[in-house]
């Protein structure tokens, strides 16, 4: 491309960085690095009302996480004189005008709006329906609309890739650049996520801080990985992916126009392909986290007689199993090679379940390393004594 392809996200600081968010500064830097260009982030925070420090703080908290680093950032409560030149300039050149409630309005041509959307072809608006709207309060207080287009004007931006929601927003913006000679940039609206029943998004499905994911033990190079595949494929079977591997790849013409699904489970399988690619010590170092605050991690587990055997399993075998278990564990035996010869699950099942008491945990040998010998023995001795007690 000849042109230095520039690209900005735009979160406004009323809320947390969310995976919506989050997908869409992922798709403008994937975009961007992969054309050599310029990735801009820009703080919308000209409502002064609900923006606050804390979503700020939040907001570059999350996208230092995900590493999608910035060329450039910038505030729009420090660019007041830029935007008051301009308003100004529209009142004189009668682009603008003193309403009798002395906002600013927009005077409207009343024309009919074309513009070309890179995924979704040809849009068109009548934006006689807009009449005459406000662009700013005063001199020093511009809305939304137009600090958005002078920002991106001054910014030289190529590329506006954002949400859909955002469709209706655009028709006002070309006005705006009209009436201060801006170029206009390739618009790029990409598909909304939805929750798995296709409503929208909410905090049961996901909707919540991008940075809680990192505190429940997610890698950053996961949540990048299925992220990316929300709305955007990459025409072939390879579902996981480095940073390296979605900047050569990615394509805007792959981006898909429907709501992409958010599945947490498809998040926790791609997590979990991640994982496996660290070193050993890392896993268990990651895993070690997860589980620290589990009730067999804090204390000594409470067993339910009915829970220790597996399946159809009978107690007294069950009791046989446990027995030759801790035999094995003592002398450093296979317990792999003894649970193969007389059925897995009656024998892991048994075991997990004595280190842990719960029904949900990392597989035995997993604990076994994690509590170490004398640890594992004392428990594994406690299951028996709770079969015996019971028979």
């Amino acid at each position: 491309m000849s042109e230095k392809i520039i690209t900005r996200f735009a979160p406004s600081p009323t809320g947390n960085l969310h995976i919506g968010g989050a997908r869409t500064a992922l798709f403008n830097f994937l975009y961007t690095k992969k054309y050599g260009g310029k990735f801009i982030l820009r703080i919308e925070n000209t409502d002064k009302e609900r923006s606050q420090k804390e979503f700020e703080t939040n907001i570059i908290g999350g996208l230092d996480w995900l590493g999608l680093e910035y060329d450039e950032s910038y505030k729009q409560s420090d660019r007041g004189e830029v935007y008051k030149k301009y308003i100004q300039k529209m009142l004189d050149d009668g682009k603008a005008y003193e309403a009798e409630d002395k906002v600013i309005r927009f005077r409207n041509p009343n024309t009919k709006i074309k513009f070309n959307d890179l995924i979704r072809g040809e849009i068109e608006f009548d934006t006689s329906d807009l009449e005459d709207f406000v662009i700013a309060k005063s001199l020093e207080e511009p809305l939304y609309h137009l600090a958005v287009v002078i920002d991106d004007h001054e910014s030289r931006v190529t590329h506006v890739i954002r949400g859909e929601d955002h469709i209706s927003n655009t028709p006002r913006q070309i006005l705006i650049q009209e009436a201060i000679g801006a170029k206009r940039p390739f618009y790029v609206h990409i598909p909304l996520i939805l929750a798995p029943d296709r409503s929208k998004l909410s905090k049961r499905h996901g909707a919540i801080s991008l940075l809680e994911f990192k505190d429940k033990g997610y890698l950053s190079e996961a949540v990048i990985n299925y992220l990316a595949l929300l709305g955007w494929n990459p025409g072939t079977d390879q579902e996981i992916f480095t940073m390296k591997e979605l900047i050569e790849q990615f394509d805007l013409s792959k981006i898909q126009k429907g709501g992409a699904i958010f599945d947490i489970k498809k998040l926790d399988w791609v997590n979990k392909e991640h994982i496996k690619r660290l070193p050993p010590e890392k896993q268990l170092e990651i895993l070690l986290k997860s589980i620290e605050n589990e009730s067999y991690m804090t204390g000594e587990p409470e067993l339910d007689v009915a829970k220790i055997s597996w399946k159809k399993e009978t107690p007294e075998n069950t009791l046989k199993h446990l027995e030759e278990a801790a035999k094995i564990i003592e002398h450093g035996g296979n317990l792999m090679e003894y649970a193969e010869k007389v059925g897995k699950g009656n024998v892991l099942w048994p075991v997990r379940y004595a280190l842990t008491g719960a029904e949900a945990s990392p597989d035995p040998f997993t604990i076994l390393e994690i509590l170490g010998k004398e640890k594992s023995l004392k428990r594994i001795q406690n299951a028996i004594m709770v079969l015996k007690d019971a028979s």
